[in-house]
């Protein structure tokens, strides 16, 4: 997946948040950083090539938007990644208070979220 990649970059990464917030001009964005336009560019170039930014031109201006189809895509991904390893630790839970039972000591233990 593009997303992940392009997400790794922390500079991507906040870009991202700050369209979370609301759509932004390039020079906006170049604004909020300590980076060169070229640099806030590319970046914005490769979240736009991993699907989670949308560009549109208003006027002389580019408007930088947050694609939720890009989005969309992590999210399901993370889901079904939750879903495994939430089956595997239900099991593991189920082994373990199985064992348990059997020595005549039972522990629970809440698992984080």
């Amino acid at each position: 997946m593009e997303a992940f990649a392009a997400l790794v970059d922390p500079t991507r990464r906040r870009i991202i948040e700050m369209l979370a917030r609301r759509d932004y001009t390039a020079g906006e964005i170049v604004s909020e950083f300590n980076v060169t336009a070229p640099a806030i560019s590319q970046h914005l170039k490769a979240l736009r090539e991993a699907g989670l930014v949308t560009v549109r031109v208003q006027g002389q201006h580019r408007i930088q938007s947050l694609n939720p189809a890009g989005l969309q895509e992590i999210e399901a991904w993370l889901s079904r990644t939750k879903r495994f390893w939430e089956g595997r630790l239900d099991a593991l839970e189920r082994e373990l208070r199985s064992e348990a039972k059997g020595k005549g000591t039972i522990t629970r233990r809440k698992v984080p979220q």
